[in-house]
């Protein structure tokens, strides 16, 4: 018997490496709008939260500031940005798995909902999720709290034995904290962006150091 049924994932970080593009993005938005660019350390801290509060937080920029930057870092990812990333190597061999072995699938993002779907498409990973979710430009769906709430509403978890049954995989405190806060299980991975000691930190209830290690973690628990 299975301990999980539905398994959902983060994208950037956990199911490829967004690196190149993001960062490529961020330091063509403080370039254009004449600001200093931060170290490679700070920089890596864009990939994986909400990117106004990352231009907030990082920069030191207002609300309206990283409203702005946010718009003019879309003007290159939605064009090119997207495209510079890569699929880690074993992801899709891990989802034609877990798909042949009937968990439901979903993706949960701070990314936007449109490049979200674009990325997945074009990776051909899009047909192994049942539901895809990122954020809203609106500002209705900003946290990655109020994404998984949706990606689990889509997935009809709604009961909180459905809950037990559900884990969140994910690199950044973000993820730990967002299944906490749904009352499902965490996974978290350290091949993405994590500093050290984070997802430890943050109580994820399962850890591992590479892709092939979550199966193996999946399988053992079930």
């Amino acid at each position: 018997m299975k301990k999980y049924e539905t398994v959902i994932f983060d994208l950037d970080g956990t199911l490829t490496n967004s690196e190149e593009g993001i960062i490529k993005c961020v330091r063509y938005a403080l370039n254009k709008l004449g600001r200093e660019i931060p170290g490679e350390e700070d920089l890596l801290k864009f990939i994986g939260p909400p990117l106004v509060d990352s231009f907030r937080d990082i920069m030191g920029m207002t609300k309206e500031e990283a409203a702005h930057a946010t718009a003019v870092y879309r003007e290159r990812y939605n064009v090119t940005g997207l495209f510079e990333n890569k699929v880690y190597d074993g992801m899709e061999e891990l989802l034609r798995t877990l798909s042949k072995e009937e968990y439901h699938l979903a993706v949960a993002t701070s990314k936007p909902q449109m490049p979200t779907e674009e990325i997945l498409k074009h990776f051909h990973l899009d047909t192994y999720f049942e539901v895809i979710v990122g954020s809203s430009l609106d500002h209705t769906r900003d946290t990655k709290t109020a994404v998984m709430l949706e990606a689990l509403k889509q997935l009809g978890v709604d009961s909180e034995d459905k809950k037990k049954k559900a884990l969140m995989i994910g690199d950044r405190k973000f993820d730990i904290l967002g299944a906490k806060d749904c009352g499902i299980a965490s996974l978290g991975v350290y091949y993405g962006f994590a500093p050290a000691n984070e997802l430890e930190e943050n109580g994820a209830d399962y850890i591992v150091q590479q892709v092939p290690e979550i199966l193996e973690t999946i399988h053992r628990l079930s």
